[in-house]
């Protein structure tokens, strides 16, 4: 059982068995009171898949693109649960959750078209604020059932969003939200091909806007 935490633009927290099967999904649109609500998803989330914290295996762990601040709130959380837990995170790129659902059609709660077969190049595109977008490109799974991604997350300005998919060739897919049970199920094909799909760091739209202070002043007497 895999419980899958994200909190790279809204807050999410899924169930889902290794073969899929999604026991639960619950999620908060707040883009940022992550901390707030992040314990309260997890336990929704156990409840309604009906099982405890001992029933989860493993921890899929949404690794961004997200803002500083909000990302390393659901990492915390995964790390901590699963410190306590004494089990595995697995490590998920964010974008690739999104890219999974589109293209196994089950775009849950959402109005997007799913990209028209294997061949299609798509971007993933989230807002990373500032009047910018980060971005994913994508073309259709591999063997294991998992979203292939042509290049690793980027940052562009909003007004150049748009001709930077277009030199890519790359139909533009906007997400609004993560699926936490995408996340956990990326995790699951992971294991099971025995696969290492996103590193240990997060994926940290920019730098943080907190900075160590300067030296203090010297003081002549």
């Amino acid at each position: 059982m895999i419980l899958g935490i994200d909190t790279s633009l809204g807050s999410a927290v899924a169930v889902v068995e290794p073969d899929g099967v999604i026991r639960s999904q619950v999620d908060s649109a707040d883009p940022r009171g992550h901390a707030e609500v992040i314990g309260s998803l997890i336990e929704r989330a156990l409840a309604e898949a009906s099982v405890t914290p001992a029933a989860i295996t493993q921890v899929a762990a949404g690794m961004g693109p997200g803002p500083f601040t909000g990302l390393r709130v659901g990492i915390a959380a995964a790390r901590t649960f699963a410190l306590g837990r004494g089990i595995p995170v697995v490590p998920v790129a964010s974008h690739d959750a999104v890219a999974l659902e589109l293209l196994l059609h089950t775009a849950l709660t959402s109005d997007w078209g799913a990209p028209d077969g294997d061949d299609e190049t798509f971007a993933v595109v989230t807002d990373a604020r500032r009047r910018e977008f980060a971005y994913s490109l994508y073309r259709g799974l591999d063997d294991d059932g998992l979203p292939v991604r042509l290049a690793d997350p980027a940052l562009a300005p909003r007004d150049d969003l748009d001709a930077i998919l277009g030199e890519a060739g790359a139909v533009r897919r906007d997400a609004e939200r993560i699926p936490a049970a995408m996340l956990a199920l990326a995790a699951a094909r992971a294991i099971a091909a025995g696969r290492a799909i996103a590193g240990a760091d997060a994926l940290y739209l920019r730098s943080p806007d907190v900075t160590l202070p300067h030296a203090p002043k010297r003081v002549n007497s």
